[in-house]
């Protein structure tokens, strides 16, 4: 059960082409967000989409995947976990950011021809 306790699943669309940076040890780091929709009935029945965004993180092999075949509005499937960081913004003010550190990475939308 020790697996299960941070894991995190999603499938949704990139809001836009990842971000990769190459750090000075060598590793790549990218960064992209996803969008995922939830869809229900209102007080009014009325259907309701709900989209939420997700910051998403990716190291390594799966960061050169996410740089070489990943565009904008591409369907993916992710699994991960949650991370928190925290950094100071150029007000002095402390800021959270939870991501999801992807460790799996998987394509749903057709190749490119």
């Amino acid at each position: 059960m020790n697996a299960i306790k941070n894991k995190v699943q999603l499938i949704g669309n990139l809001g836009n082409a990842p971000e990769v940076k190459t750090l000075d040890n060598g590793k790549k780091l990218a960064k992209m967000s996803i969008a995922t929709n939830e869809t229900y009935r209102n007080n009014k029945g009325e259907r309701v989409t709900e989209t939420r965004w997700h910051n998403v993180i990716a190291w390594g092999k799966t960061a050169d995947i996410a740089d070489k075949y990943l565009s904008k509005g591409w369907e993916v499937a992710i699994e991960g976990k949650l991370v928190n960081r925290s950094y100071m913004d150029k007000a002095g003010n402390k800021r959270i950011v939870t991501e999801v550190l992807v460790n799996e990475l998987l394509i749903l939308s057709p190749k490119k021809i």
